[in-house]
């Protein structure tokens, strides 16, 4: 099953570290990662940094624009202000089909504040269990979305 994940943490640097723990998973056999990306807001920056891990260029160009829209959408659309409300809104409803809802975009906006970081993953056949246990202790919030068959459709589609 295809899942959306997102673990965030009290710190600014720990989604990389976890990321890397993701990723030494996949090479046991654990998950198999269809992309990530990591979000990091170090204390007294405007705004946090991104970045998205997808090794493959085709797709991994594919990846980038979806995270760049969901990233986007959280934190700096919102800077435009109310004029942009509807707008906001219908972009956010674009994203329903891939299995995101708006009001996770508001949680999600909430949670990742300055001082915090988030790992984003798009996985496959995870052991969560093992997984939990190499995250465990790390300080993160671990959230979990699984997507539906036609929801995994619509996002592969939309970086393949």
């Amino acid at each position: 099953m295809t899942t959306f994940t997102v673990w965030k943490y009290d710190d600014a640097t720990r989604a990389d570290e976890v990321e890397e723990i993701l990723r030494q998973a996949a090479r046991e056999g654990l998950v198999e990662i269809h992309d990530t990306a990591v979000v990091s807001w170090p204390q007294g920056d405007a705004r946090p940094t991104t970045h998205h891990g997808h090794e493959d260029t085709k797709k991994g160009t594919g990846w980038g624009a979806l995270w760049g829209f969901v990233f986007g959408l959280l934190f700096f659309v919102p800077l435009i202000g109310a004029a942009a409300g509807a707008a906001i809104g219908a972009a956010a409803k674009s994203l329903n089909g891939l299995g995101i809802k708006e009001s996770d975009l508001d949680t999600l906006r909430a949670q990742i504040t300055q001082g915090t970081s988030a790992l984003f993953a798009v996985t496959e056949g995870a052991d969560l269990d093992r997984l939990g246990e190499r995250v465990h202790g790390l300080g993160g919030t671990l959230i979990l979305t699984n997507l539906t068959d036609a929801e995994k459709s619509n996002l592969l589609e939309v970086v393949d």
